[in-house]
């Protein structure tokens, strides 16, 4: 990554959930303002749903609308010019996947649970070429607990959803390899990134290996994929992006100016643009990248 930067938008409330669009736009979320939102190539910021609730991670479908995971909002807490997110909500009713048409502003919800338990947080989501989706849910804390979560695959048509993993401590960040036959999995407070072989759409082998990672306390937020496979997962407390290979070669950091840098995702012709979202400062940012990100099913290809 070269150390050039570029501020794509500023005065957001939450960023999150950033999708390069191949137009040269760039949709992602504003989890304090319950929004999905839009910057355009002349840098204006407008508003595509207002979904309510805490839109978090997102990923465009099959059928050209926009898949949103809910966490169901946070309380917020603002400091110094910044802002953090906090505990359950006191207005929070559950977790939810949303499809969103990003012409008309409208939605409706898909999931709200699953086998009868509902949804806490959903958090990162990810599609696979057969048109499924897997998705991450963080859970919500409260006071004196805090939920125990999983990781779920579920269809794009809201007619089926199964709970692949369980349990997980805070699951975030997810993507596919390459050749899509390993799912990657942040968790964030132990900061770890896991690897689960995958022996067909939705299924995973019941093995799972640990990618190396750096020293240091840090948490890890969510995630993309480069070309080559390397997981760039958006790295919090010390604020930046770490790329773990899974071929076990070191890891890299390349710190931001927020501490909170929540997501990131790639962009532009060749796909060599990195987005980040500065979360806590309210900012896009975008710079280049040494490698290409990996396309990403019914977007890039």
């Amino acid at each position: 990554m070269t150390q050039a930067i570029e501020t794509i938008a500023t005065g957001l409330r939450f960023p999150e959930g950033p999708i390069a669009l191949p137009d040269g736009r760039v949709l992602f979320v504003e989890i304090a303002r319950g929004t999905l939102s839009i910057v355009s190539e002349s840098r204006e910021v407008s508003v595509v749903a207002e979904l309510g609730g805490g839109p978090n991670g997102a990923a465009m479908g099959p059928d050209g609308h926009c898949y949103v995971c809910n966490n169901g909002g946070f309380e917020w807490i603002e400091r110094n010019g910044k802002l953090y997110p906090g505990e359950e909500p006191v207005d929070y009713t559950s977790g939810r996947i949303e499809r969103v048409n990003i012409e008309t502003g409208e939605y409706e919800t898909l999931y709200s649970e699953c086998d009868g338990r509902p949804l806490r947080g959903p958090n990162d989501i990810v599609f696979d070429e057969t048109g499924g989706f897997w998705f991450t849910d963080h859970g919500k804390s409260r006071e004196r607990e805090r939920d125990r979560t999983g990781v779920f695959y579920a269809a794009p048509d809201g007619s089926a959803i199964e709970e692949v993993i369980f349990p997980m401590e805070g699951p975030n960040g997810i993507g596919l390899s390459p050749d899509e036959s390993e799912l990657y999995i942040a968790e964030t407070v132990p900061g770890r990134v896991w690897g689960y072989r995958l022996r067909a759409p939705g299924k995973i082998e019941g093995t799972r290996r640990l990618l190396l990672d750096r020293p240091g306390f840090h948490f890890f937020d969510s995630l993309a994929v480069d070309a080559l496979g390397v997981v760039c997962v958006a790295t919090i407390i010390d604020g930046g992006v770490t790329t773990l290979s899974p071929t076990d070669a070191p890891p890299k950091f390349y710190p931001t100016e927020d501490r909170l840098t929540t997501n990131i995702c790639f962009g532009g012709e060749d796909l060599k643009t990195a987005y980040m979202t500065l979360s806590s400062t309210g900012r896009l940012i975008a710079t280049e990248w040494d490698v290409p990100g990996l396309p990403l099913n019914f977007l890039n290809i």
